[in-house]
């Protein structure tokens, strides 16, 4: 979301007939996309306003709490608010990739999350808006587009849900990929897990955050299901996908927060035997971090910064354990790369299910485009093969 914010402003500012600098040594006007989620990207932000305020211009923008505008204003630093027409702005990260918002806020409040405060309510763009700004970015030769919000699978506009965007989206005419971002378990509903599963462009690949292992952590952040709710979720996804994709990988990722406040030792072994057993493909780990504002704020952070760091190295363990036995069973197959760069004699990319892939190839001219590469090679973290045809 932060990285489609940006895009918008470069786009703004650019329409203004300002020039992108390349080093910030050289800029006049600093443009800080904060995001409040966590404390130290706050750090950052404080850090690089007091280094360059008495030299540049600086304006803020993106996820800031009441309290940090405040101390901004404090400095004499303004902050950019978006309107409707930011929000419905097109957003082309590269020619081949685009990110599409379609919907912004979160009406979830869970315990140690600033976003309702800071990005506000739910509030979902115009189905027919998406399908325009969708089609346009086909005609001009996209191949991938992610659907992006706090919580995508809220999404409504009248009778159009977030299956029902999906579906219209995937009739669209032309070689294309969907994929979105993120998903809260109480909004994956049977028609979406369906959606997906069936949906011929939208990528295999689903992330779900799970956040705890833990019910009585789970329920300290407020996240409205139980561990066993999650897992019965997770096993309806792969029966989907199997049902309906039975010959084509599909990849889990989840989201896992070390630490909260109270979380013992066993608790947090809840969360580590659940990432054993559902062998995920990729697992963002952060570490807790209070943020003023939240409920969670009001509990003692009683986990130490360095029983926080221990506990987040034993779950990248496991992480590197189901990642590497996962991607090798990709060795022999032949996937569908999207080409995003070359580099001393490479090419990398990713296939459907978000893996990295790394190949050689005599063709020229591949970056944006769709190449059939034979894996041979896996490790944890990416795959390596050759180009076939």
């Amino acid at each position: 979301m932060n990285a489609s914010d940006s895009e918008k402003i470069e786009t703004i500012l650019k329409k203004k007939r300002h020039k992108k600098s390349e080093v910030i040594e050289s800029a006049n006007i600093l443009v800080i996309n904060c995001c409040s989620v966590r404390q130290a990207a706050m750090d950052r932000v404080f850090g690089l306003i007091h280094k360059w305020k008495d030299k540049k211009k600086i304006i803020l923008a993106g996820c800031l709490l009441e309290s940090d505008r405040k101390r901004m204003k404090e400095r004499g630093i303004k902050f950019l608010y978006p309107d409707e027409y930011f929000f419905s702005l097109p957003c082309r990260l590269k020619k081949f990739r685009a990110t599409v918002p379609i919907m912004t806020g979160c009406d979830n409040f869970c315990s140690y999350c600033v976003v309702p405060y800071s990005r506000g309510r739910e509030k979902s763009r115009k189905s027919e808006e998406i399908l325009k700004e969708i089609k346009c970015l086909i005609k001009n030769g996209c191949k991938e587009i992610t659907l992006l919000g706090q919580n995508v699978n809220s999404y409504r506009d009248g009778k159009t849900d977030f299956p029902k965007l999906l579906k219209k989206i995937n009739s669209l005419p032309g070689d294309f990929w969907i994929r979105f971002m993120t998903s809260h378990p109480k909004d994956m509903s049977d028609d979406l897990i369906g959606a997906i599963a069936r949906s011929k462009k939208v990528c295999e690949y689903v992330h779900l955050p799970i956040q705890a292992g833990s019910d009585e952590i789970l329920t300290k952040m407020n996240r409205k299901y139980s561990a066993k709710d999650y897992l019965k979720l997770i096993d309806k996804i792969r029966t989907a996908f199997r049902k309906y994709k039975p010959d084509i990988p599909f990849a889990l990722s989840t989201d896992i927060i070390v630490g909260f406040p109270g979380e013992t030792k066993k608790q947090f072994a809840e969360s580590a035997d659940i990432m054993k057993g559902v062998g995920f493909d990729m697992i963002y780990i952060g570490e807790y971090s209070p943020r003023v504002g939240t409920a969670a704020w009001k509990m003692t952070d009683d986990v130490s910064r360095n029983e926080k760091t221990r506990r987040k190295k034993l779950l990248d363990k496991i992480l590197k354990k189901t990642a590497l036995a996962n991607n090798k069973f990709y060795i022999g197959l032949v996937q569908k790369i999207l080409v995003e760069s070359e580099k001393k004699g490479f090419y990398f990319g990713k296939n459907r299910t978000m893996k990295d892939v790394r190949f050689q190839s005599d063709r020229r001219n591949l970056i944006g485009q769709f190449a059939k590469v034979k894996i041979m090679k896996a490790s944890a973290w990416n795959l390596e093969g050759k180009v076939e045809g």
